[in-house]
C-alpha cells in the first residue's frame, strides 16, 4: 500500500471509530446503533487500527 491510501484509510477509521464511539454512548440519536454497548467497544478499536494506519502511512511519506 502506499502511503496516501494508508494515510486515508487510517483517517476514514478513525471517523468511523469515533461516530460508532459516541453513538455506542448513546450521544447521537436517531440510529439502532445508539446506546448499544457493542458499538462503543468496536469504536475505540477501530479509532486504534485508525491511528496504526495512519503512523504507517507517515512512516512511508517519510522514507521517500
Amino acid at each position: 500500500m502506499t502511503g496516501w491510501l494508508r494515510l486515508t484509510l487510517g483517517l476514514l477509521a478513525v471517523v468511523v471509530g469515533a461516530v460508532w464511539t459516541v453513538q455506542g454512548l448513546g450521544y447521537v440519536e436517531g440510529s439502532v446503533m445508539t446506546g448499544q454497548r457493542i458499538w462503543a467497544v468496536l469504536g475505540p478499536l477501530l479509532v486504534l487500527v485508525g491511528l496504526a494506519l495512519l503512523w504507517l502511512g507517515v512512516r512511508a511519506r517519510d522514507r521517500r
